[in-house]
């Protein structure tokens, strides 16, 4: 018997704003069948909104369609199908928008955050199980990262879901499925920032918020927050910044680390003249996949300088999703900082709008 619920469905990207009106999403009535071998379904409790989901809207990243967006969200799960052993009815789960397969070459050589099943499936719009779940009146609707999590319900691979302690408030676990996985662990793990270091973040959206609380956690000794608004300054301070710039005013060569969290080229570049001879760069903003920057090789090699990339916070879901929200409970982590809107699931093209002209954070649907 399948199961009918709620979802926002897109289904046709680059329509023009003001969102409100073009209302690019349609909550629409959809299908579900029982969970197959190695599938949960997951009851969504909160799913917060993201500017990559915003980039599915504008066509910046293509993906196939009709599809159910949303990548970052925290339920209860309701039944789950043959052969699932790590989780149960009744668990409270996080979802993550990279299934960890554990059988891939990335995956056995100690990199999966970099998972190559997990990765084909995303691009294809189906689950790490083979396929589609979801159905409108019989047709094929796609997942967005393995998860459509903009929906009351979501049929996810096992991988996809992580078990959480109990008691967290949804709509502070929400935020660990990608804005604290990609920040904090980009900190902690891909930087791998050391007690004593300095470290800047560049663009202080929920991602860059994460990063300087994972520098924090790191034990940096100094940590500056650099974006082009000033009113952003507050809360990156409350959240363990030391010192706060707009990009023209950043101190150049001064810190063992830059963070570029904007998902710009200009973010990018000035990330580059942040850090002193020795240091490095670490990105985690994705611009459009057409974006190029002309990286002037000598200074690299004359200053040894380091610059890598960083997908989910080189973050191991099952171990970094708990050990998060440990430091959560324990105070190091006010995930509830990075919710700026509660909102309904009827409300999300005008949330799209916030998104888009920078008026948001995290903004949260609560079922």
């Amino acid at each position: 018997m399948s199961l009918c619920l709620r979802g926002a469905l897109l289904r046709r990207s680059g329509l023009p704003r003001p969102y409100a009106q073009s209302r690019p999403l349609e909550i629409a009535e959809l299908e579900l069948p029982q969970p197959g071998a190695g599938e949960v379904l997951v009851r969504i409790r909160a799913a917060s909104l993201c500017r990559s989901d915003l980039s599915v809207v504008t066509g910046a990243r293509p993906w196939p369609l009709p599809m159910v967006i949303g990548h970052e969200a925290a339920g209860v799960v309701e039944k789950t199908g043959a052969g699932v052993a790590s989780l149960a009815p009744g668990d409270e789960v996080v979802l993550v928008y990279l299934p960890q397969c554990g059988a891939c070459a990335r995956c056995k050589g100690g990199q999966p955050w970099l998972c190559e099943a997990g990765a084909a499936a995303n691009r294809k719009g189906e689950l790490l199980t083979g396929g589609t779940r979801l159905t409108q009146r019989g047709g094929k609707v796609h997942h967005h990262m393995g998860l459509a999590a903009f929906a009351e319900y979501a049929l996810v691979a096992e991988p996809s879901a992580v078990k959480i302690p109990r008691g967290v408030p949804p709509q502070d676990a929400c935020v660990f499925g990608c804005a604290v996985l990609c920040g904090a662990g980009t900190a902690l793990n891909t930087a791998a920032i050391q007690k004593g270091q300095s470290a800047a973040v560049i663009g202080l959206g929920a991602v860059g918020l994460s990063a300087i609380m994972g520098a924090k956690a790191a034990g940096a000794a100094r940590i500056a927050a650099v974006d082009l608004l000033e009113s952003k300054f507050a809360l990156a301070r409350a959240l363990g910044a030391s010192e706060s710039f707009l990009p023209q005013a950043a101190p150049r060569a001064s810190f063992d680390h830059a963070i570029e969290a904007s998902g710009t080229l200009e973010g990018f570049e000035l990330a580059m003249t942040l850090v002193h001879r020795g240091g490095k760069v670490t990105t985690l903003g994705l611009p459009g996949p057409d974006a190029a920057h002309a990286l002037k090789l000598a200074p690299l090699v004359a200053d040894g300088l380091a610059v890598q990339g960083s997908y989910l916070g080189s973050c191991v879901t099952k171990r970094d999703v708990p050990r998060f929200l440990e430091m959560y409970r324990a105070g190091s982590f006010p995930a509830a900082s990075l919710v700026s809107h509660r909102i309904r699931l009827e409300e999300l093209n005008e949330a799209l709008d916030r998104l888009a002209e920078g008026g948001a954070l995290r903004q949260v649907i609560e079922f």
